[in-house]
């Protein structure tokens, strides 16, 4: 496979590889990107529910390193990235009434484990034992786990269950037993430095712009694919639609530096579905916002199918001038139901608090997904460059980012020599002036 720093060929048009395929074309690279369907964005998607154009996927991006910001500011966006709403979410727990999450906390860990908020999720008794992480020496020698098993060794088993695990599966769709600590960007680091679990949740929050762990784009996170195909155009790249690479022996016919960014080649498809039911109501009772911007549900929790719930129009301030008074709610499922659409609209009652009859739905549209496992050493292919949710992980920011220093490094070779070049005309300039 013939390895090139001019030529590239960029296989999958979702946002890792308009990302790579953007970042390569500007730096004056030929640049060829192949998609197997008809349009590009991958799961960053849009549907028409109601009427209404949402998103389909990812419906905010989480704010550290302003990774997603700032390629959103790139792409003319600044002036339609908002903050979601001061509601904040609700917890629906095993068992029992739903419970407002604790505001402080990062991805469910609490930074003042005995405010009211965290002793009413965890009980006192679950509260003391997290407030012992205080007294909990941290030296750093095991980096190497689970966002789970150092939760649970600093601050208990409750907090992971209660408040850690849903909050996780919202996020990344994973338990925290499941979701490696260096996944976690700048846990580990502030861990270190402050020496508590609480204390480095207390510094991320700090850290976080305006307060907000996530943001968003007015007209939905859909918008970055329209104006990152845009650009491509405008950078010159070549776009194959409907071109379909079934296997990993078929890259070394593509010309250049081939990058994939897109799962099913090297390996089969292996991951998690999960599935997305969106409800357009017309329910005055959820003019309150019952539960404020929506309810993560607890592992173990059998009142519910759904695993998660966000009141879209009560979390996005633009979503509601769109809707013109109807609700917006979208819930996410880890294994489909055999009746969607009855199955969501009877999860939204129980988890909203309020009466939704059949009557009050006006449309219902439906997502499925597959959240892939990550790539093995030995899937990958000499000379084939990967990027996307394989490698670069779970979230908007997590695959940006590691596309982003992709292209860094394919670059750099090319700069290096660029510069060496420099250095040699200047030297022989040197030379004959000398």
């Amino acid at each position: 496979m013939r390895v090139s720093t001019t030529e590239f060929t960029v296989v999958g048009g979702g946002i890792a590889g308009l990302v790579t395929a953007r970042r390569l074309a500007m730096a004056g690279r030929t640049v060829r990107l192949i998609e197997a369907s008809n349009h590009l964005g991958g799961t960053v998607a849009s549907h028409l529910v109601g009427g209404i154009n949402l998103d389909a996927g990812a419906e905010s991006f989480a704010t550290r390193n302003n990774t997603v910001a700032d390629l959103a500011r790139e792409l003319g966006l600044s002036d339609d990235i908002v903050s979601p709403s001061d509601e904040g979410a609700w917890l629906q727990p095993v068992s029992g009434v739903a419970l407002p999450l604790p505001s402080t906390g990062v991805l469910g860990i609490p930074a003042t484990p005995l405010d009211a908020q965290t002793i009413a999720v965890l009980g006192l008794g679950g509260a003391l034992r997290a407030q012992l992480d205080s007294l909990i020496p941290w030296f750093g020698k095991r980096t190497d786990i689970s966002l789970g098993a150092l939760v649970r060794r600093r601050m208990g088993k409750a907090t992971v269950e209660k408040l850690v695990a849903p909050v996780v599966h919202g996020v990344y769709s994973l338990h925290p037993n499941d979701l490696p600590l260096e996944r976690v960007a700048g846990l580990k680091e502030r861990l270190a430095l402050h020496g508590s679990l609480a204390a480095a949740a207390r510094s991320m929050r700090d850290a976080m712009p305006a307060g907000t762990a996530v943001q968003g784009i007015r007209g939905g996170i859909n918008r970055l694919i329209t104006e990152l195909a845009a650009d491509l155009t405008t950078y010159g790249v070549i776009i194959e639609f409907e071109r379909r690479i079934e296997s990993a022996e078929a890259l070394a016919e593509l010309d250049g530096t081939v990058i994939v960014a897109a799962p099913g080649i090297l390996a089969p498809v292996r991951g998690r579905t999960v599935t997305l039911a969106t409800l357009v109501l017309d329910a005055p009772a959820l003019d309150a916002e019952p539960r404020g911007s929506g309810v993560l549900v607890a592992p173990g929790c059998t009142t519910v199918s759904a695993r998660a719930l966000t009141h879209s129009t009560a979390k996005w301030s633009w979503l509601q001038e769109y809707a013109e008074g109807r609700h917006i709610v979208r819930l996410s499922y880890n294994e489909e139901p055999a009746d969607l659409a009855e199955t969501a609209r009877l999860d939204a009652e129980l988890l909203l608090g309020v009466s939704l009859p059949p009557e009050s739905v006006i449309d219902f549209g439906r997502q499925q997904w597959i959240r892939p496992t990550p790539l093995a050493a030995a899937e990958r292919t000499d000379g084939v460059v990967v990027v996307g949710e394989t490698v670069g992980g779970t979230g908007l920011a997590g695959i940006i980012s590691h596309a982003n220093a992709t292209v860094d490094s394919l670059l750099a070779p090319a700069d290096d020599a660029a510069d060496e070049a420099a250095d040699d005309e200047e030297s022989e300039d040197a030379r004959e002036n000398g």
